[in-house]
């Protein structure tokens, strides 16, 4: 008896950046893989979307679009290029209008994309309805979704097979177009039993012709399991990847399935040679980036959280960043409490990152004293229907906080009605900075705001993390933040691996290269910081360790107590920094890009 043959995607090169390098990787680098990957059969893969279009302007200095086109090149022109949308926000962490919904699958199709798998991290029809067909008028295959993961134990009322059947059935009610359909469970914590009952329930509710593709991580160390489970269950097509983005927080690698599926009545059908030769490729591409050790890892615990692998290395990239990467442990057992009262919203993007900045906002300045503004929001409804009613103390809180009321109208209505937001918006911002305008431009302008516009006027700063990077961190640090007086050898261990680092007072030498350790604490010195004659100055520090984004206000200018003095950026979280006095700027410590340390001066106020 001929065996089944289990259709997959490759995801190494998208997914795969997502939950390995934190989407941070340069077109140039990675695109003989894809050329390897194709050599060795492969005919399908994701190719952009997600955290990779964002990630490119915000840490890249690339261009999404163009990645795109040479995606298309390199992959030829018979590969189907799959991209992963979020509903009504597309490609952005904020929901869109409607005119951006439309220029999202209009441009991916003029960018060389084939298909789009579209989601609701809250499973609210809703915002499927609009953005699929969209997708389909562009003339792109629309691969519905339904967005799966478990709940933290002893949580019920949604996330089950019966959930998911419900939630299926009213996109088929809704009448929206599509071509496929995925049970996407971005967390990796699905049961193998449920996914099983899910995917068979679907079999029965589906056109027997209809491709069921199912897709999940390995994250909690039973994604081989899993799709096991679903291809017996009747899924037709699975999400597998490449090494060394494969396993850990990402897809089970293709070898990997390739080997699981040996002895069944199942196979993929691939020469296993040529992809190991491909992989083989793909290690040699990513040799100089630094490979988070928790990207490679299995953790039992994520089903209590539950963190996604798609985001998991994106937030700890973004940690280390900002010199808190100790405290990841605390935010993570943060995030359950975070998911209990949130009303269930799947944990993928951009709930996954709502739940995510508001356990960090709990660790970081006490439990619900501060709402991340997605998570606030999607309390409040401005993202839609969550599965079930949030907590309604935490409703009360955010409203209280954060001067919001419910709200019960679609994000699409409130999008529209909002004149920030659009492509008119977009395109003003690029009209009176003097860039050129035209539809990429205003899109990008759109979904990624002042960063967008950073990109285009040539002011991005790359923010990828190489190995040699990390080596030059680890041998900073052995000074502790002040001038050496000793001398000696010691051993560090970076990424695995033990390097012998000779240190002579301030500077230390690793394979040839110096670098002074005892440059001080890195934080810049005052500028003009000085007090004016015969006054006093008050510091405006800090709240946390992040990113300047754009400046508020100038020296000279009279402040009043609760004044937005700058707009910092931490966790993907814009927060003003406001003054807690009235004065009158004496100096501004910081410059727009600008990373800082919590605690660290940024303004001076005469009073």
């Amino acid at each position: 008896m001929a065996k089944k043959k289990v259709k997959f995607m490759c995801t190494a090169f998208r997914d795969g950046f997502q939950s390995v390098y934190g989407a941070r990787v340069k077109t140039d680098d990675f695109l003989p893989a894809v050329e390897a990957a194709r050599d060795a059969g492969i005919n399908w893969f994701e190719a952009g979307g997600g955290a990779r279009f964002q990630a490119l302007y915000f840490y890249s200095n690339e261009d999404a679009f163009d990645m795109m086109d040479r995606f298309r090149a390199t992959a030829g022109p018979d590969a189907d290029l799959q991209t992963l949308s979020r509903g009504v926000n597309v490609v952005g962490l904020e929901s869109q209008s409607s005119d951006v919904i439309k220029a999202h699958a209009d441009l991916f199709a003029k960018h060389g994309i084939t298909t789009i798998r579209n989601f609701d991290a809250l499973n609210d029809v809703n915002n499927l309805i609009y953005s699929g067909q969209c997708i389909a008028d562009a003339g792109l295959k629309h691969q519905v979704v339904v967005s799966m993961m478990e709940l933290p134990p002893g949580c019920s009322g949604a996330h089950d097979a019966a959930f998911y059947e419900s939630t299926l059935r009213q996109i088929l009610d809704a009448g929206i177009p599509y071509d496929s359909v995925c049970f996407k469970d971005a967390s990796g914590t699905s049961t193998p039993s449920k996914v099983y009952e899910t995917i068979k329930l679907a079999r029965k509710m589906l056109p027997a012709d209809t491709m069921i593709h199912f897709h999940t991580h390995e994250t909690a160390g039973i994604g081989g399991l899993c799709y096991m489970s679903a291809i017996e269950a009747g899924a037709d097509a699975i999400d597998l990847s490449m090494a060394p983005a494969s396993g850990g927080t990402c897809q089970t690698d293709i070898v990997t399935m390739w080997h699981i599926l040996r002895g069944t009545d199942y196979t993929i059908d691939v020469d296993i040679d040529k992809i190991i030769t491909a992989e083989d490729v793909f290690r040699d591409c990513m040799k100089d980036y630094f490979l988070p050790p928790e990207a490679t890892m299995v953790d039992p615990m994520i089903p209590f959280s539950p963190m996604p692998g798609g985001a998991l290395t994106a937030n700890t990239q973004m940690l280390r960043d900002n010199g808190l990467m100790d405290r990841y442990p605390e935010i993570i057992r943060a995030m359950s409490e975070v998911v209990r009262r949130g009303g269930f919203g799947t944990s993928v993007t951009p709930v996954s990152q709502f739940y995510f900045q508001q356990a960090f906002n709990n660790v970081m300045f006490g439990p619900w004293e501060k709402f991340a503004d997605g998570y606030g929001k999607m309390l409040l409804g401005y993202f839609g229907k969550t599965p079930v009613a949030p907590d309604a103390e935490l409703i009360k809180l955010a409203s209280e906080k954060m001067g919001l009321e419910v709200t019960t109208k679609s994000p699409i209505e409130l999008n529209d009605a909002d004149p920030t937001k659009g492509l008119g918006p977009a395109r003003k911002v690029l009209e009176e900075e003097g860039l050129p305008v035209n539809d990429e431009n205003v899109f990008i302008v759109a979904t990624c705001k002042d960063k967008g516009v950073a990109y285009l006027k040539g002011d991005a700063k790359v923010g990828i993390r190489y190995k040699k990077d990390v080596e030059a961190e680890q041998i900073a640090n052995l000074g502790g933040g002040s001038a050496g007086t000793g001398s000696g050898t010691v051993n560090v261990s970076v990424n695995g691996q033990s390097y012998s680092v000779a240190v002579d007072g301030a500077t230390a030498t690793l394979n040839g290269k110096s670098f002074n350790i005892g440059a001080g604490d890195g934080t810049p010195a005052a500028a003009g910081s000085a007090a004016p004659a015969g006054g006093a100055t008050e510091p405006i520090a800090a709240p946390m360790p992040g990113l300047i984004i754009r400046l508020a206000v100038q020296p000279g200018t009279a402040v009043q107590e609760g004044q937005t003095l700058l707009i910092m950026e931490a966790m993907k979280m814009e927060m003003e920094v406001k003054a807690h006095v009235a004065g009158t700027v004496a100096s501004i410590e910081v410059a727009g890009g600008d990373q800082v340390k919590q605690g660290q001066p940024l303004v001076l106020l005469s009073i």
